[in-house]
């Protein structure tokens, strides 16, 4: 930390000293309870802030503290001294009403005050009914005055659970009209004037393969193999020749910054004119592209490579299952897509042989898996599935990881102002807590823990035995950082990459459009130096939203399975550990549905909760993450799902 003498002042996460006191920014994390945790810019320790010493400062509050002695607490606790920025301007909660005022119990219960409502502000809502209010005014001692702005309606009508957490995040459900004017304006087809000075790709057998269920396809593919070699053509839609800098949907696609993807609804960051449209590399008709085409030698080698823009023709729509199908050789799905059949068998080996070269580097390979919930047209949850991953899913992902890295590294050579993913090594925090866990179970982490490599983890997930492997994949995972949108190139420690960026899906995510922004200006004779700030504003902005739009889509994720497992109450399943706290283990069943197990109704009297080692200790039992365990559903509260121990059978 550094320490300036004399000065008012704060930059970052910097120390500051006002005087003799030593002031701290950072962000408040409220509890329920009414008090808080401290959490500053710099990454240090948090700090305990009683409720008697928050000021005023409510959940997610910017703030400014001095530290104050503690003889509870050895580091000591906080104190606010100022609040730099209000964290909510808005507050999505349930309307409660009286003869003379309102209030608003915030659905975040983190945010501990009530927000005062005056009766002529309350847009007539009804007690009971969920609303969204805007904060007007913050006075000295008193809870928040608000003004109601929209009437969401009762918790169970249609749509208004889902919509709470939309607002809650300040997400955009709707366009703009001036937006959906410009979007409307966008031609459907490709003139001939677009087509000019362009490859023209369109002999080629160019396929795109999606899910069953998407829209809008932003990447093809094309393979062809000579002496030997393969020329892979990565063809990615032209969103910037449409999305103009500068024009309203560039600006409205900047500050969604990412589509949100929650389980009944897509929030797209571009309007379905376009992404369902001319952006869409849809079969059988012209569309324009950003292509990289590879050339790679038979051990998984990029030799040549060359970025240019592109006009292509779909010659397939496939889906994931029709194109693993092909690979697998059933016989219907090879007739069905005879013309593309030997291509599609040459792409799975050449995904083979750049996975193997990416093994080899020490890439990082989690065995995850993610989920689908399955909804009646009432929005009611009918089913909670494991997706399946095909060869086909895996071989378009190596086609884009492939691209990916090419363009990250051609622009970091040129040393023009860019985009890029950036992944950091995990902190010495992160891999002490991981190497005591694994110590516990015989494991010996072999890198070096001052450097770690990426190999040194892949080594690790390779080499553990069969009965463990699941809970070291799942600790270890949560040892790495989060992945970010940086304008510096620190390549990507997961993927053992030393260039990367996301460029592949500029239809989805604001950072690939702007980089094909760059891409084309260079393309074109352009100077590169008026990106500068551009990219690092792009980086942090686009970096805070792909945050909201995950615990968005976590948070109706939660309440949708909490839903479906409100019908299952009293019904055994079996599940594994997932995470262990003082007050209880995680559950994590097979159909991803995760819930609590509290330590209050484990049986044995009192139990002591062991950090290092993810683990409850009783005297006759314990309970550490990855143990097996049967539960019985127990309870649902809002979007908690609470498990109780299942007898022994």
């Amino acid at each position: 930390m550094s320490y300036k003498r004399g000065y008012d002042m704060h930059r970052g996460g910097e120390t500051v000293r006002r005087g003799r006191e030593k002031i701290l920014t950072g962000t408040l994390d409220g509890n329920p309870k009414g008090f808080g945790f401290f959490v500053p810019d710099d990454g240090g320790e948090d700090l305990f802030i009683p409720a008697s010493r928050l000021n005023g400062a409510m959940h997610g509050d910017r703030v400014e503290v001095k530290v104050v002695p503690s003889h509870r607490r050895e580091s000591g606790e906080a104190e606010v001294v100022s609040i730099l920025e209000r964290g909510f301007k808005t507050i999505v909660g349930t309307y409660e009403s009286s003869l003379k005022f309102g209030f608003v119990r915030p659905d975040n219960a983190r945010i501990s005050k009530d927000i005062y409502i005056p009766i002529e502000r309350s847009m007539g809502a009804k007690s009971g009914q969920k609303v969204v209010c805007e904060i007007k005014d913050y006075p000295a001692g008193r809870n928040p005055i608000g003004a109601v702005n929209e009437i969401l309606g009762y918790p169970s009508d249609k749509d208004v659970d889902v919509l709470s957490i939309i607002r809650s995040y300040g997400l955009r459900s709707q366009f703009p009209v001036d937006v959906m004017k410009e979007a409307g304006r966008q031609p459907q087809q490709v003139s001939d004037e677009e087509r000019k000075g362009r490859r023209d790709f369109r002999g080629d057998a160019v396929i795109t393969i999606d899910g069953d269920d998407s829209k809008d396809f932003d990447d093809a593919v094309h393979l062809q193999r000579a002496d030997g070699k393969y020329r892979l053509s990565v063809h990615i839609a032209d969103v910037t020749h449409y999305v103009r800098t500068g024009s309203r949907l560039d600006e409205e696609a900047f500050e969604r910054a990412t589509s949100v993807y929650l389980c009944d609804r897509v929030l797209p960051m571009l309007p379905e004119q376009l992404s369902n449209g001319i952006c869409s590399l849809n079969e059988g008709v012209d569309r324009l592209t950003l292509s990289v085409i590879m050339d790679i030698d038979n051990v998984g080698n990029i030799v040549k490579s060359e970025i240019c823009e592109g006009v292509i023709r779909s010659k397939h729509r496939m889906t994931y299952a029709q194109a693993a199908a092909v690979v697998d050789g059933d016989k219907s799905m090879r007739e069905k897509f005879a013309d593309v059949k030997d291509m599609l068998d040459d792409m799975y080996k050449l995904s083979q042989l750049l996975l193997l070269k990416r093994k080899k580097r020490g890439t990082i390979e989690f065995d995850l898996s993610e989920s689908k919930i399955v909804m009646d047209e009432n929005g009611k949850v009918t089913d909670i599935l494991r997706y399946p991953i095909l060869k086909s899913n895996n071989m378009i992902e190596e086609f884009m990881l492939a691209a990916n890295e090419t363009v990250a590294e051609t622009f970091c050579r040129k040393k023009v102002p860019f985009v890029y993913r950036g992944h950091e090594t995990p902190s010495a925090e992160k891999l002490q807590t991981l190497i005591n866990f694994l110590s516990a179970l015989g494991i010996t982490f072999r890198g070096d823990l001052n450097r770690p490599k990426p190999a040194d983890f892949a080594a690790l997930l390779s080499g553990v035995d069969d009965s463990v492997k699941a809970v070291v994949n799942r600790v270890t995972l949560r040892s790495m950082m989060k992945a970010s949108y940086v304008a510096e190139n620190i390549g990507h420690f997961g993927l053992a990459a030393e260039y990367y960026c996301h460029f592949t899906s500029p239809i989805r995510r604001y950072p690939d459009l702007a980089i094909h922004r760059i891409i084309k200006d260079i393309l074109h004779g352009g100077n590169p130096k008026k990106y500068t700030n551009f990219v690092t504003e792009v980086g942090k902005h686009s970096s805070e939203k792909e945050k909201l739009a995950e615990s968005a889509e976590r948070d109706v994720d939660d309440l949708k399975k909490a839903e479906y497992m409100s019908g299952k109450i009293g019904e055994r399943y079996d599940g594994v550990i997932s995470g262990v706290t003082e007050w209880g283990v995680f559950v994590e069943l097979e159909n991803s549905v995760e819930g609590l197990v509290r330590t209050a109704n484990l049986p044995g009297g009192e139990y002591v909760y062991n950090r290092d080692l993810m683990r409850l200790d009783g005297e006759q039992n314990s309970y550490c993450i990855g143990d097996p365990m049967s539960i019985i559903v127990d309870s649902v509260e809002g979007s908690k799902i609470n498990f109780r121990l299942a007898e022994k059978e």
